[in-house]
């Protein structure tokens, strides 16, 4: 009886371990470059890609500072200033 105890802890115990590296993996920007060629001046960001994108601060980065109701996203090796609640692009800036 001790050894089937045994034999299960030792069964179980990798695929616990596992499965904590599934939960922990990051689906934010990767920072790498894609070309997006429809997002231009008026142009609205897609849902996804604006959640994808990470907070910016336009200090740290030397960029303009957004105005009310706008924000700056790094998303695909881009840096977004985009309306925060219509999604509407204001600035693209290509990271270099």
């Amino acid at each position: 009886m001790k050894k089937l105890h045994i034999v299960l802890a030792l069964a179980i115990l990798p695929t616990s371990l596992m499965g904590g590296s599934a939960l922990a993996q990051d689906h934010h920007d990767n920072r790498t470059y894609v070309e997006h060629k429809e997002w231009k001046k008026g142009a609205p960001v897609r849902h996804e890609d604006w959640d994808r994108g990470d907070k910016v601060d336009y200090h740290q980065n030397h960029l303009a500072a957004p105005p009310r109701g706008y924000e700056w996203r790094m998303v695909d090796g881009y840096y977004v200033l985009a309306n925060s609640s219509s999604f509407q692009i204001r600035t693209v800036v290509r990271i270099q």
